[in-house]
């Protein structure tokens, strides 16, 4: 094991360990505790970890998504958000558009949601607990404890790192949005489903079709381990409804035909990117 890799699997074995230990000083009874960040007011899970380290200043890219995500929408703006989690990119986004969907999968997180809405007074966001798919059919999914954001779908290579919580697997219903959110027109959708982009965006082409911006997550290991597809099929369903290209993580603006060669040498290089920015 190289050092690098040490120092992060015990890391996580930390976080753990204190995340547990918090559990068992508030007690299962405590349902979540209650924090300021951004402006607004979150609830957490006791456990959670990493969404307290965020909401505490530590490093994060949460609010550079949110000023580029302002940019391209105004008060006639209706947003999708796509792996809402507890609603820290979804609510600060609620308060400049017109409408704003916010998609969920994990039931736990999605309780929380709900009570975050309510907290902030986001009256313009319609949640719903969702597993967004290609298909409808059911799917195992891995509801993390130290890091919830982290919950994604089964990986198909079962890769340790997503285990170290040791967190509770259960089975979901997925629904393709086309179906679910059948007649609706987004200016701008937002994704983060921790490796599932490849199968929701597939069941979402009349979406894409008709939205301006798309932002979504790439993460080399996720397209590896999770879905199992190579970087030309992730963008395959996104190059149809799109034909520019901003990276943020390298300040790199691409044109439509670079965009297999683009995301193929990020791959092979392991560079990931929080939110790749696809517009018109």
């Amino acid at each position: 094991m190289s050092i690098k890799k040490f120092r992060r699997t015990l890391r996580m074995h930390q976080r753990r360990l204190e995340g547990r230990l918090r559990r068992r000083l508030f007690g299962d009874h405590v349902a979540a505790a209650i924090i300021r960040s951004g402006g607004g007011v979150y609830a957490i899970d006791v456990e959670d970890d990493t969404v307290r380290r965020k909401a505490q200043g530590h490093q994060s890219p949460v609010e550079d998504e949110i000023h580029r995500v302002a940019q391209f929408v105004d008060r006639d703006s209706d947003v999708l958000v796509v792996g809402a989690h507890i609603g820290t990119v979804a609510i600060p986004v609620s308060k400049l558009c017109r409408k704003l969907w916010a998609i969920e999968a994990n039931p736990r997180t999605f309780e929380l949601l709900t009570l975050n809405l309510k907290l902030n007074d986001a009256t313009n966001v319609h949640a719903l607990n969702i597993m967004a798919g290609d298909r409808d059919e059911e799917a195992k999914f891995v509801l993390n404890r130290t890091n919830s954001g982290g919950s994604k779908r089964m990986p198909k290579v079962k890769a340790s790192m997503y285990f170290a919580d040791h967190p509770e697997i259960v089975t979901l219903k997925t629904q393709p949005l086309d179906t679910v959110l059948a007649g609706i027109d987004f200016s701008l959708v937002f994704m983060d489903i921790e490796g599932s982009e490849y199968f929701a965006l597939k069941g979402m082409q009349n979406i894409l079709r008709r939205a301006n911006t798309l932002f979504v997550e790439f993460l080399p290991h996720h397209l590896r381990n999770v879905s199992g597809v190579s970087p030309e099929e992730f963008v395959a369903p996104i190059e149809p409804h799109f034909s520019r290209l901003f990276i943020p993580s390298k300040n790199q603006h691409v044109a439509r035909p670079a965009f297999k060669d683009v995301l193929r040498r990020m791959y092979d290089h392991d560079e990931a990117d929080a939110g790749l920015v696809f517009t018109r």
